[in-house]
């Protein structure tokens, strides 16, 4: 399988999220899995469990340093499972950084818990599928 420069997603990830595409795009999960039903859904349950480890480091980052790692952090895995919604959310708290006040930063986070439960639907959805 050819490799995948993170540049050349980028550009998919928020073309993707404008549109209003399903939560997790299967078919760039799929090339990671190489179809594998059973790999995707452990991949995506894993996923899963860390939202809310990730999505906690964000609420109670007590610097832009903490702030920042906390959102490449869920910026990261969620372009690797194809949740281009949540990820474009990710990417701009990333950029938001040392400008952002605190109930900035708390509009942002209330954005992706809400993007992250749809996610977390969707999965809980394709798991039930079986």
């Amino acid at each position: 399988m050819p490799a995948i420069n993170p540049s050349q997603i980028e550009p998919r990830a928020a073309a993707k999220a404008a549109t209003g595409a399903l939560p997790i795009d299967l078919a760039h999960l799929r090339r990671y899995t190489l179809g594998d039903h059973p790999l995707e859904l452990e991949v995506l349950a894993l996923f899963v469990d860390q939202l809310p480890i990730t999505i906690g480091a964000l609420k109670s980052a007590s610097s832009d340093k903490e702030w920042g790692m906390a959102a490449h952090t869920l910026k990261g895995s969620s372009r690797a499972v194809g949740a281009w919604t949540l990820a474009t959310l990710a990417e701009r708290a990333e950029s938001l950084g040392a400008r952002a006040s605190a109930s900035e930063r708390g509009k942002v986070v209330r954005r992706l818990e809400d993007a992250a439960d749809k996610v977390r639907a969707y999965i809980a959805q394709l798991g039930s599928d079986d």
